[in-house]
């Protein structure tokens, strides 16, 4: 028999706002300042979950080819003005490599994991693909940001060093060999970390959701694997390829240092 999903009700929802109550506490005892970020965060989540299941209820209804990779671009979009919120850099322009960077990379992950690996026909059907496209773009995006950011603080920190290795004839990308590294690993870290602890430190949200919905936890263990893997190697090319592109576009005509310390 199959197991039935215990349904939220309004009120049950409004008591998950305890734990929001509880890091507005914490934050105002030890003037954290994020009393206002918690608040717009809460709101937004609030916002932008309830008009996706409205927009997901409609779109896995029609089942429209355009409307699938509509709604994913909006996703990629909004996830690269995400990025630019929390990577504050004014000198270099880095928002249209970062954003095509991470279209390209997410629609390719997505298309090679629903198409490929799980074998959806289509390989746009929206109960797979956007869920899918999702998963990549919400931990790609958090890889991204980490990256950039340790990019620029790195550059205007060593800015001297730099410098001094161009003037002994190094090129922008020997000079700034370690710092690359450094950036694109930053933004690595987090995925990693969740493979090593997938499982024995925390259930993920997908396999856990399946299990709830009364799938064998066999098959949901194969989706969670596939997730997995899928999220290290999109992380990976999305945070190398856009370090790659706008390291560049940290160096002038005469690969002369922008940024200043």
């Amino acid at each position: 028999m199959t197991p039935q999903v215990i349904e939220i009700s309004f009120w049950q929802l409004l008591l998950a706002l305890a734990f929001i109550l509880g890091a507005q506490a914490v934050s105002f005892v030890y003037h954290l300042g994020l009393n206002r970020d918690i608040s717009i965060g809460t709101l937004r989540t609030f916002l932008q979950l309830f008009l996706m299941g409205y927009a997901l209820t409609f779109i896995f209804r029609v089942e429209n080819l355009w409307l699938t990779l509509g709604i994913f671009a909006v996703m990629a979009i909004s996830a690269s003005f995400i990025v630019r919120g929390r990577v504050r850099e004014r000198e270099v322009t880095y928002m249209l490599p970062t954003f095509l960077t991470m279209f390209v990379t997410y629609l390719a992950t997505a298309v090679f994991a629903s198409g490929v690996i799980v074998g959806v026909s289509p390989w746009w059907e929206p109960r797979y693909f956007l869920p899918l496209g999702g998963m990549v773009i919400g931990n790609s995006m958090s890889a991204v940001a980490i990256s950039l950011e340790r990019l620029f603080g790195e550059l205007r920190q060593q800015r001297g060093l730099l410098e001094t290795r161009l003037c002994l004839g190094a090129n922008y990308r020997e000079a700034s060999a370690e710092i690359f590294k450094n950036a694109v690993t930053a933004g690595m870290i987090p995925s990693i970390n969740a493979m090593m602890g997938v499982g024995l430190v925390f259930i993920p949200g997908m396999m856990a959701g399946q299990v709830l919905a009364g799938a064998d936890p066999l098959q949901a263990i194969r989706y969670q694997i596939v997730i997995m893997l899928m999220l290290v190697g999109s992380t990976t090319m999305t945070s190398i390829l856009t370090v790659l592109i706008v390291r560049k576009r940290c160096f002038g005509s005469g690969e002369e240092p922008r940024l200043m310390q």
